[in-house]
């Protein structure tokens, strides 16, 4: 659960503050998106927006937790001992 929490809070503050800088400079009412404009779904755009910021953002939260784990946590289904390992490389 800590982990969960760990890769959800972050990218979600920063979805939060990604979708306010984008939408700060650009309105979904200038969007077209085949031949439609989304003047008329602006809080369909805002939330579409923020959730595919926070797709981005959880994707490099979790990233972030895979790359740092334990070399332990790696390795734990190896049968191999450390010293066996070294006497086949000689």
């Amino acid at each position: 659960m800590q982990k969960a929490i760990s890769v959800l809070w972050p990218s979600f503050l920063v979805a939060g503050i990604m979708t306010i800088l984008f939408f700060t400079f650009l309105d979904p009412a200038d969007l077209v998106i085949f031949g439609t404009s989304l003047a008329e779904y602006r809080v369909a755009t805002y939330s579409l927006g923020f959730f595919v910021f926070w797709l981005f953002a959880l994707g490099d939260s979790w990233l972030t937790l895979f790359f740092q784990r334990n070399p332990n946590d790696i390795n734990r289904f190896c049968t191999l001992d450390s010293h066996q390992t070294n006497q086949a490389q000689h």
